[in-house]
């Protein structure tokens, strides 16, 4: 439904993690081949958007740049670029998901804002194409535009969406450092991709939570550039969790286990559960 009102509507920008993450080969293009379930989370931000007479993006976290660095800002650009829809925006953004974490937290912002130009636009392209807008600038945000469960392959951009989940009771475990996904990819050495064995034949969908169901590749240079984190592992297992994996390049940690109030010194943590969507709506 297309909304031509001045008065703010808002829209739920999730959290993701990356139940597996298999880091294939390096790409001549910079990137990285990548195979991935991701699953999106109930961990969210809050995007609200009018229209107005001049852009302006806001933010409560004032550490957070509101310029051109920002996907919110990218994601305008491109849909602008792409579609000549120019109505000038306020958008305000209410932040939750940490950053540097690998919970993809902008480039969920990035993909909710097309979303949410599109229902401001009278005349809104496919959601394929908004997919299509998203990997220009990200290679997570087009995973966004899935049912919430999706195999992403290539560097990321290339989704297949999954039938929904059961539900799981999951803890994010954030430490307070954080890291940089650039820096986690570039200190990928190359004899990382002959000692990584081939777990795509992996069918996630037909285990429950078997050894080798759960892994994430990019825990070894992130490890390497930040050791604390593999104590972290530890000291996670130790609490009780059965099975603690990082998501994305980190630092969060996805921890599964019936643990009712996890607590560690400078580690936040956060209750999450499955969150899924119908083509057509937004997240819920």
């Amino acid at each position: 439904m297309n909304v031509r009102s001045p008065e703010p509507i808002s829209f739920v920008s999730p959290a993701k993690i990356n139940l597996f993450f298999q880091v294939l080969s390096r790409r001549d293009d910079g990137y990285h081949e990548i195979f991935s379930l991701y699953q999106a989370i109930s961990l969210k931000d809050t995007l609200s958007i009018s229209l107005s007479l001049h852009d302006k993006l806001t933010c409560t976290d004032p550490n957070l740049p509101c310029d051109d660095s920002n996907l919110i800002i990218k994601a305008l650009q491109t849909y602008r670029k792409k579609t000549g829809f120019c109505s000038p925006v306020a958008i305000h953004l209410e932040k939750n998901i940490p950053v540097q974490s690998g919970l993809g937290g902008g480039s969920g912002n990035a993909a909710t804002m097309l979303f949410a130009l599109n229902t401001l636009n009278p005349h809104p392209v496919s959601e394929h194409a908004l997919a299509s807008f998203a990997a220009e600038f990200s290679s997570d945000a087009p995973f966004f535009f899935s049912s919430g469960t999706a195999y992403c392959k290539g560097r990321g951009e290339i989704i297949e969406s999954l039938p929904a989940r059961a539900p799981m009771h999951l803890w994010i475990a954030k430490p307070q450092e954080g890291l940089s996904t650039p820096a986690v990819y570039r200190a990928i050495r190359e004899e990382f991709f002959t000692a990584s064995f081939d777990k795509t034949t992996l069918d996630p969908l037909s285990h429950n939570s078997s050894v080798g169901l759960y892994f994430n590749d990019l825990e070894i240079p992130a490890f390497q550039l930040l050791p604390k984190l593999s104590v972290l592992r530890d000291q996670l297992y130790a609490l009780g969790f059965t099975t603690v994996v990082m998501s994305g390049s980190g630092t969060a940690f996805f921890c599964i286990g019936e643990l009712s109030s996890p607590s560690l010194p400078d580690v936040h943590f956060y209750p999450v559960s499955f969150l899924n969507r119908k083509e057509g709506a937004w997240y819920d």
